[in-house]
């Protein structure tokens, strides 16, 4: 049985007009809520919030950029890990077993350089 073009960009259609739907009830709740909303500046409501303390000092700080190196390192190896699990599912089954151990492998090597030259450069040293 052959497949027509019509029913092939149908259901393609269906998602072009539920995304065509979605970005219009965005702009439309956006642009609801410019107009309705009152605006009224004042000197207090223009300063920068800090949970409700005055600010006091510079707007600027400094902020050491090894904790967001961390958080990095830490997203990007518990992301990793996660296809560990489908792997091991997948090395379970019969007739899987040497080539998923040895893409693996490579996989693990591959963390292992990154994690090296993290390492090299210093980046996972705290002080």
């Amino acid at each position: 049985m052959p497949v027509l073009a019509a029913d092939y960009f149908h259901s393609y259609s269906v998602v072009g007009l539920l995304a065509v739907i979605g970005v219009l009830f965005v702009a439309v709740a956006f642009g609801a809520g410019r107009l309705l909303r009152p605006v009224v500046p004042t000197p207090e409501k223009l300063l920068t919030y800090e949970c409700g303390v005055d600010p006091v000092g510079e707007g600027w700080a400094h902020t050491q950029v090894r904790y967001y190196v961390y958080a990095f390192l830490y997203v990007i190896f518990a992301v990793d890990s996660i296809f560990l699990f489908p792997w091991a599912t997948v090395f379970a089954a019969p007739g899987y077993g040497a080539t998923t151990l040895v893409e693996m492998f490579i996989f693990l090597g591959f963390l292992a350089v990154g994690l090296l030259y993290a390492w090299k450069k210093g980046v996972l040293e705290w002080t």
